[in-house]
């Protein structure tokens, strides 16, 4: 009876996030050619220009419900606002008008720093490693995502699943749930405009805090005992595999890593044929894997979830692996 009254009452705000972001999303989609577009750039897959705001759809659904509903586990709103407010004007001011690399920087580090600084008194009784790397986590996770917001419906699809799987878990721990369930719910239409062929982007105002929340969330339900480490890591591996590794790669390589590139694995599997189509199949099915393998382990056995991320890990190996692979030979032919 008790989880039965939990997922009624996260049931209201959820579908509230839905029909808002929806509404927003039709709104933005009639005023798409008055909205900034996203520019043909180093890391560009697209020929046509696409409006980049679509994130906005996502926050007007889901931050009333945020504010309204109970905090998520082990944080106050103060602890994921600031940063989260900080994080979405920098990134809507880039979207609009651009932003020097170094300042946007720096404001993604003091929204890293104030997450950090401002959850230890909830995290003190965890196994988490120091707030140093707590912020370096979230600055790392915020800059993930948005480096991996570049193919037709990536962004929003690992939102959907990675949030939801977070919110699940929440419901099954009699938890307050309502803030990921909210979040995924919110992104669902804007998924619709953004899975290829591509009406709307994200857009840094999009990818940008999700990444944030994605970290925000995942450390806070560690820090509540909802999950062990290993949860958040192997519900956003595909997105956490793939760009630490290509950045791992393009420093070992002596590039600039942090300058615009077309040599993420999901770009490289887009420019051999794969399409935004195909790309989005390949890791909208591991997204699926992944998350759905986190649940299962969570709410059945907890002591599952270590060797379970490290089976994923592999399944991403193979899959880079392969992608390597067929890239060299696709170099030498073309």
């Amino acid at each position: 009876m008790r989880e039965f009254e939990v997922s009624v009452a996260a049931a209201g705000p959820t579908l509230a996030a839905a029909v808002l972001a929806a509404v927003v999303t039709a709104l933005l989609v009639r005023l798409r050619d008055r909205l900034p577009v996203a520019e043909r750039n180093a890391r560009s897959l697209h020929t046509a220009r696409i409006p980049r705001v679509g994130g906005l759809a996502i926050w007007a659904g889901w931050l009333p419900v945020a504010c309204l509903v109970p905090a998520p586990p082990a944080m106050g709103i103060a602890t994921w606002g600031v940063p989260w407010l900080l994080l979405f004007a920098v990134s809507l001011r880039d979207d609009m008008r651009g932003v020097a690399i170094a300042p946007r920087l720096a404001v993604h580090g003091i929204a890293a720093c104030w997450f950090a600084w401002t959850s230890a008194p909830y995290l003190a009784g965890s196994a988490l490693l120091p707030l140093a790397l707590v912020a370096l986590v979230v600055a790392w996770s915020l800059n993930l995502y948005n480096f991996m917001d570049g193919s037709d419906g990536l962004a929003s699809w690992m939102s959907v699943a990675g949030f939801a799987a977070m919110g699940a878990v929440l419901l099954w721990q009699r938890m307050p749930a309502e803030v990921p369930l909210a979040l995924a719910a919110a992104t669902v239409p804007v998924l619709f405009v953004n899975r290829p062929p591509a009406r709307m982007f994200l857009g840094d105002v999009g990818a940008v805090p999700l990444g944030f929340l994605a970290a925000a969330l995942g450390i806070g339900g560690v820090g509540a005992g909802a999950w062990g480490a290993w949860f958040p890591v192997l519900v956003f591996l595909p997105f956490i595999a793939d760009a630490s590794v290509t950045l791992a790669r393009r420093a070992l390589r002596g590039e600039r890593f942090w300058e615009g590139h077309k040599t993420h694995y999901y770009q490289r599997l887009h420019q051999m044929g794969a399409g935004h189509a195909g790309t989005l199949a390949v890791y909208g099915a591991l997204m699926a894997g992944t998350a759905g393998t986190a649940v299962a382990c969570a709410c059945l056995e907890p002591a599952w979830g270590g060797p379970a991320l490290a089976a994923w890990c592999a399944v991403c190996a193979l899959l880079f692996a392969a992608i390597d692979y067929h890239w060299r030979n696709h170099t030498r032919t073309s």
